[in-house]
């Protein structure tokens, strides 16, 4: 039985209305979240950080759904950046053609509502969220920005095949008027934390022999220091199951005095800074799998974009084939 496993980050996948509103100063005990307030002669509109959260344009969304059909057509897609589980559903429904039957999204801890989710052709068995884990560093907090949700995918007469794993780690954004490298600093523990976490986690649920997969938008290359801990789970190495990928097309060339582009197929995103470093091609979006499947999986791919700042989403798609 081949099972095509994928993870794509559909980039604030929002049931939003696209208001017009001017947003005054937002105030000290801002949760930072999402609200909206009417009264009886306007109509306030509070955002994330101070800027209007707009749905995806109908573009976008299009672009997204035509790479899921017609060139992934995973039979399980890890997804991140969704708003709730019914926008999930809705967009099967209206612009994937119902091509998965099966869903799994629990709320998680994003103050933009951004929550990582499951689609799946195959059933689904247990679905368990891991919002509320903690690290001992931080022992009143929860250690995770959105979630780790761990799903069971079933065969159609409900026999276990695998557990998957889907998470968002935490982004290198710093927040404007705070210290950039104090807040990269304190990203990267975050991250670090959040990879121990994933690591005791998973240690805790899996057994020694059992196939599972780990994925998910880890905002770091696979040799990432922050990430190091996350790959050894229960005293095994995990495997990077994209190290050797191939990709759909050759990336888009580099403008004259951008550099020479990517310099491995083995990438997911695309970070231009502003002056004069030149862009980075990183591998965030990631496939591990355990020891048990390690000789299992063929066939990782990678849809490269046309446009250098992405189509539809500023990830790409990535996935592999399961024999199991």
């Amino acid at each position: 039985m081949i099972v095509r496993i994928g993870t794509f980050n559909l980039n604030n996948l929002f049931s939003r209305f696209n208001f017009q509103a001017k947003i005054g100063q937002i105030p000290d005990d801002d949760p930072g979240g999402i609200t909206l307030t009417f009264s009886q002669d306007e109509l306030c509109v509070r955002t994330f950080m101070g800027r209007l959260v707009r749905a995806k344009s109908p573009d976008d969304t299009n672009e997204i759904a035509r790479r899921i059909v017609d060139v992934v057509n995973a039979d399980v897609l890890a997804v991140q950046e969704v708003e709730h589980i019914e926008i999930l559903k809705r967009f099967n429904r209206e612009h994937l053609q119902n091509l998965y039957s099966h869903f799994a999204l629990v709320e998680g801890n994003d103050p933009r509502l951004i929550d990582v989710g499951i689609m799946s052709k195959l059933p689904i068995g247990t679905i368990v969220s891991h919002q509320t884990a903690v690290h001992p560093d931080e022992p009143n907090q929860r250690i995770f920005s959105r979630d780790l949700l761990q799903v069971e995918i079933l065969n159609h007469n409900r026999d276990k095949l695998f557990t998957i794993y889907n998470t968002h780690l935490k982004s290198h954004f710093v927040p404007f008027g705070q210290d950039p490298i104090q807040g990269a600093i304190d990203a990267n523990n975050r991250r670090r934390r959040q990879a121990e976490t994933i690591s005791r986690i998973i240690s805790s649920m899996e057994r020694p022999n059992s196939r599972f997969v780990l994925t998910g938008d880890m905002n770091d290359p696979p040799d990432s220091q922050f990430l190091s801990p996350m790959l050894t789970v229960d005293n095994q190495l995990l495997v990077n199951t994209l190290e050797n990928t191939t990709e759909t097309r050759p990336p888009k060339a580099e403008t004259p005095g951008q550099g020479l582009g990517p310099q491995t197929p083995a990438w997911t995103h695309r970070f231009n800074p502003s002056g004069p470093d030149l862009p980075e091609y990183r591998l965030f979006d990631q496939i591990w799998v355990s020891q048990a499947l390690a000789g299992q999986f063929t066939n990782p791919t990678i849809d490269r974009r046309k446009k250098h700042g992405g189509d539809g989403s500023d990830h790409d798609p990535a996935w592999i084939d399961l024999d199991l």
